[in-house]
């Protein structure tokens, strides 16, 4: 008999998922998109008449013949953006006047297949008159160069905690400075996005892989002049987000306007090319820091300076950089703490959530610097993170930046990765390789985090409901959305569990507005976290209406009616007891439904490289990742050992292969797709060895915390330290991700200042 890990694992396997791609719907139109090949410019002219003149081109439209098209809608999630930021930049479906970033749609082309919507885009001709492009946030924040006349490129200022004392800076035995370069990342899920909006008499079906399908929903409404109630969003299987597929972007709002403007369905399929040109981005700070420390290495203050790419238009992005600025103080007790924001606007794609949102950004920018102090101290690292940790009597704890953590145990979390990794015994072998003059330099790096999962205050929330049929089934609905992360498996077995019955009893439905008429989504690791302590509390309400329900029909006090196993019995020995299935046959039908909201959690960790590196080459081979990680009270631990691996690849993505560059005109430099911009394969992954301890979260019921962004928040800065301590460096702007050959050859010849390098 076959086994399978998870329930989805058959039919995702097997390849008989169903996704957008795969919806067959009667008299579908394909919609293909024309797009800028100017990375900052005037539009001039478009035409599209050749285009309508193809046969099986249904029509082909530019801003100018859409004049009722409306904007990209914009939504306000908590704390992570200003409306004032957003006015007056507001991002059009279709390019109106003015080219702001490479691959910006510029027309629409519908076909009555994706072959004739390609052969009509081909024929569609446009003028760009080229403006100066900034390409980077150093470049546009002097304004020089404005890409909204009358406004700042600048497009957000934010802080957190108070300006460190400049006794702090004057007094302090040790004083580290370093500049950080967060290149930009694409999320690169393995389908890209996707939409397919079908006129229903006076509704909207939309089909989409998507995070947030009542957000899609609210939007999409919104756009169309609608009230809510007559869109539904369904999302069917989705291959991966990473946080790419959480907002309505331009090409939903010109596919679904279109299909109520023609009444036929029509589709978009983003393909891998203009994913890479036009999907959204990740990461992309430039970071200044200060840290001081005295003899003994005590930290005393520490300065984040973040200027942020957030690309063209002032969308999630702009306030998303305060993510950084909020975790800057990471898991040390730094008594002072004060981190600045710009989020500056750039002839770029727009910047967007991507797995882990910030909280990479901090742990890079401070663990990079943490282990300049320890060589500066001539200090172990270890010990001197050691020193620094909050300690867990000390839980829950008020950083200088304004958080609460709610539980930790760091110096738990990073004995178990010294441990693991055999801290001691890859010490004496760095040591004896460096009296080796054949022996190629080795490293070891570490990486201590704190992260936030769950959402911010106002967004900690989800809706849902658990009902029983009458043939003793049990469905429990939700307003999640999943991408992979095994949700059919783990809230089926978290409901089975909490009823005490078989978990193949019970059925998940999520993702479908219809079903859930309210919900929040999937992001910021949420899902275990918010969405399963809704889905316990719900199957708690659920037992107590059965009793209810028995207790009237039997003439008892309900708390002389107990639950088990999906039957319901009186008290008393021998007395009455009826199944949960005949119960629903004899009262009628039994569903309950509830909003549940829970607290916000700070998942930890500490994660160890032993790198290998080749100055002659700039080859850099991991030998040996450990990662111990802490998302409090563990589910699935099959699911959970998943997402750490999978995380930590992406890590080492960041650190050693991916990004996202672009060329003077604002042009990204990717001639040849996936051979450009590469990603780790099954070649470059090395040992990987996933750990954990568990300090439960006193801030939701379940006790879990989020755990889906682990190993792209701690693995980055653990490779860089890992090369740097391999190369001996003292100067880390030297080491600028990702640390391609080029990279690490030229740092391997940079001057090295031997009292710095113990």
């Amino acid at each position: 008999m076959e086994q399978w890990t998870r329930r989805e694992d058959r039919r995702l396997l097997t390849g008989q998922g169903r996704y957008v791609a795969d919806i067959a719907v009667p008299d579908c139109l394909d919609a293909v998109f024309v797009r800028s090949r100017v990375g900052h410019g005037t539009l001039r002219e478009v035409d599209c008449t050749a285009a309508r003149a193809l046969p099986g081109v249904v029509g082909a439209w530019s801003a100018a013949d859409l004049s009722e098209l409306p904007p990209v809608p914009y939504t306000l999630l908590a704390r992570l953006s200003t409306e004032e930021a957003v006015a007056g930049r507001e991002w059009p479906a279709l390019v109106k006047d003015r080219v702001r970033f490479a691959g910006e749609a510029v027309a629409v082309v519908l076909g009555e297949d994706r072959y004739r919507a390609e052969d009509g885009a081909a024929e569609v001709s446009c003028r760009v008159d080229p403006l100066p492009a900034m390409v980077t946030p150093c470049a546009a924040a002097d304004d020089s160069v404005r890409l909204f006349d009358g406004l700042s490129n600048i497009a957000f200022r934010g802080e957190a905690g108070k300006p460190v004392e400049e006794s702090v800076w004057r007094e302090a035995a040790v004083v580290v400075e370093g500049g950080y370069r967060q290149q930009l990342l694409m999320p690169t899920p393995m389908e890209c996005r996707t939409i397919l909006a079908v006129p229903e008499g006076d509704r909207l079906t939309v089909w989409s892989g998507h995070q947030m399908p009542h957000r899609l929903r609210r939007e999409l409404a919104a756009l169309l002049g609608w009230s809510v109630d007559r869109v539904r969003v369904v999302v069917p299987d989705t291959g991966g987000a990473f946080g790419s597929k959480s907002a309505a972007f331009p090409e939903f709002v010109v596919v679904a306007f279109l299909a109520v403007k023609l009444g036929r369905p029509v589709r978009w399929i983003e393909d891998r090319l203009e994913s890479m040109l036009v999907a959204t981005r990740g990461r992309g700070q430039d970071q200044r820091v200060r840290l001081a420390a005295d003899a003994d290495g005590r930290l005393l203050g520490y300065e984040l300076k973040i200027d942020a790419d957030v690309g063209a238009y002032p969308h999630l992005g702009a306030g998303l950089p305060m993510q950084t600025a909020w975790l800057a103080t990471g898991p040390y007790t730094t008594p002072q703490v004060h981190a600045s924001v710009r989020s500056v606007l750039t002839n770029t794609m727009m910047t967007y959530p991507y797995r882990g949102a910030g909280r990479p950004e901090a742990t890079i920018a401070l663990e990079r610097t943490m282990d300049v102090m320890a060589r500066r101290l001539g200090m172990d690292p270890a010990e001197l993170r050691r020193r620094n940790f909050i300690p867990p009597e000390s839980f829950p704890y008020l950083t200088p930046t304004g958080r609460c953590y709610d539980s930790g145990n760091y110096v738990a979390a990073l004995d178990l990765a010294l441990e693991t990794l055999g801290y001691d015994e890859w010490r004496a072998e760095q040591a004896r390789r460096r009296t080796d003059p054949g022996a190629l330099p080795l490293g070891i790096g570490l990486s201590c985090y704190v992260e936030r999962s769950g959402g911010e205050a106002g967004g900690l929330h989800e809706f849902g409901s658990v009902e029983v049929g009458e043939d003793g089934m049990i469905t429990a609905r939700c307003g999640a959305a999943p991408s992979g992360q095994g949700h059919e498996t783990v809230f089926a077995e978290l409901v089975a569990g909490t009823l005490g019955v078989a978990a193949e009893r019970v059925r998940l439905v999520e993702g479908d507005t219809d079903e859930q008429p309210e919900g929040l989504g999937s992001f910021a690791s949420r899902s275990a976290q918010v969405v399963g302590a809704l889905l316990q509390h719900v199957s708690r309400l659920l037992i107590e209406e059965v009793r209810e329900r028995a207790a009237r029909l039997w003439g008892l006090p309900v708390d002389e009616v107990e639950w088990s196993d999906g039957i319901v019995r009186a008290a008393k020995a021998g007395s009455a007891a009826i199944a949960v299935a005949d119960l629903v046959k004899t009262t009628g039908p039994l569903r309950v439904e509830d909003r549940f909201e829970s607290g916000m959690a700070f998942p930890f960790g500490s994660h160890a490289v032993v790198a290998e590196v080749d100055p002659e080459l700039g080859t850099v081979r991991l030998l040996r990742v450990v990662t111990v990680d802490d998302c409090g009270v563990v589910l699935n631990p099959t699911i959970v050992r998943g997402q750490a691996f999978g995380s930590a690849i992406q890590g080492i993505g960041q650190a050693l292969y991916e990004g996202m560059t672009y060329d003077d005109q604002g042009v990204p430099m990717l001639a040849s797709g996936l051979l450009d911009y590469l990603l780790p394969t099954f070649t470059e992954v090395p040992p990987i060895e996933v750990k954990d301890t568990c300090t439960p979260s006193p801030s939701t019921p379940l006790g879990a915390k989020g755990a889906g962004e682990s190993g792209c928040i701690g693995t980055p800065a653990a490779i860089v330290n890992a090369v740097a301590d391999a190369l001996r460096l003292a100067d880390p702007d030297m080491l600028q991700m990702p640390l391609t050959p080029d990279v690490v050859w030229r740092a391997a010849r940079a001057p090295k200042h031997e009292e710095e390098v113990r």
